[in-house]
């Protein structure tokens, strides 16, 4: 293979996508113009644009995957110990290291089939860095085993977005992850028509999350990790809340470094963290048991700034609870009165 071969994919990344708006704009001048688009299809172009361009640099991956894979790439065996990690991880740590732990078993029964990508490390002599393949990579060295890899020239804002593209094609990753990389992606450098190329989004979707990585600190995000089950929706819902109470994220640390090792899911640790920053705790108070005159455990109740919360223990704490709910119209006339008797 050529040194010109063995190129990044996305070496060229930019010329790529000025390369497709003028294949684009030659187009457009040598059809029939189509009907004006609806209004909400504004946009539509441009998204087009970037799903074409993400399309052509995978063709492009899989055929020089093809060529690895038939012999005719320059695969290197390394030692895993003098390769690093990208300074641009895309990842954050797994709750269960079930599913690791399973591939590596496959590595060291069938051998890494498939090589990484590295390239020379830009500071660091006879050292390399990870481009994609972090997984690969760390089970090899785990094992003991040299790596298979590939070497490529490639500058750092390249080797950002190629991780943004091999990232586009990965299901496993939560929504949370692609936003901290477009976050790091961002903060690289990288034009936002090539982040959203990159991740196969559009700009409504990168707007969210900045939203969200603007907002929320990147170490409370790491603090929470992967959050599988936690969509953008809440994750767009806590950074609102922090946006309108900075002074919320002292309180979200705080909980998050009591939660390391009392809640172990990521998932559970950012409902925590957002139970904490919930301006209507400002008042919650802490349940308190409740018990009759002989000592007998009737349950337990919960007081915030919009709701008392009963629960009933056993079959006395059921009739407890059937019994306020029955006092109910009762205590709202009380309440009439008072106000009443109070002039307001």
């Amino acid at each position: 293979m050529s040194k010109n071969a063995r190129k990044s994919i996305v070496a060229s990344f930019g010329l790529l996508s000025a390369e497709l708006e003028s294949n684009l704009a030659a187009k457009e001048q040598s059809t029939t113009p189509a009907p004006p688009a609806a209004p909400n299809r504004v946009g539509a172009g441009v998204v087009g644009a970037a799903h074409r361009a993400i399309d052509d640099i995978r063709a492009e991956r899989d055929r020089l995957k093809a060529l690895v894979e038939s012999g005719g790439g320059a695969i290197r065996e390394l030692d895993p110990s003098l390769v690093d990690p990208s300074p641009y991880p895309d990842r954050l740590p797994d709750d269960d290291g079930a599913d690791f732990e399973a591939f590596k078993r496959s590595i060291d029964a069938e051998g890494q089939k498939v090589p990484v990508q590295v390239r020379k490390h830009p500071s660091s002599a006879g050292r390399y860095q990870i481009i994609y393949g972090h997984r690969r990579w760390l089970a090899a060295k785990q094992l003991g085993k040299p790596v298979r890899a590939i070497e490529v020239e490639i500058s750092d804002l390249d080797l950002v977005v190629a991780q943004g593209v091999e990232n586009a094609s990965r299901q496993d990753l939560t929504w949370i992850e692609r936003a901290l990389f477009a976050s790091r992606m961002d903060d690289a450098g990288i034009k936002p028509r090539d982040i959203k190329a990159a991740l196969s989004i559009d700009d409504p979707e990168l707007a969210k999350m900045r939203s969200v990585y603007r907002v929320v600190p990147t170490d409370v995000i790491e603090a929470i990790g992967r959050a599988p089950k936690i969509g953008r929706p809440r994750w767009l819902e806590f950074a609102k809340t922090i946006a309108d109470h900075p002074e919320s994220v002292a309180a979200a640390r705080q909980i998050l470094s009591e939660a390391r090792d009392a809640s172990p899911l990521s998932d559970q640790r950012f409902q925590r963290a957002f139970e904490t920053i919930k301006p209507a705790n400002a008042v919650r108070q802490d349940g308190t048991d409740l018990s009759d005159a002989s000592g007998n455990k009737l349950g337990s109740w919960k007081l915030s700034a919009k709701e008392v919360r009963i629960s009933a223990d056993g079959p006395l704490g059921v009739e407890f609870v059937k019994f306020v709910g029955e006092e109910l119209p009762a205590l709202v006339a009380r309440f009439s009165r008072d106000r009443k008797d109070q002039g307001l």
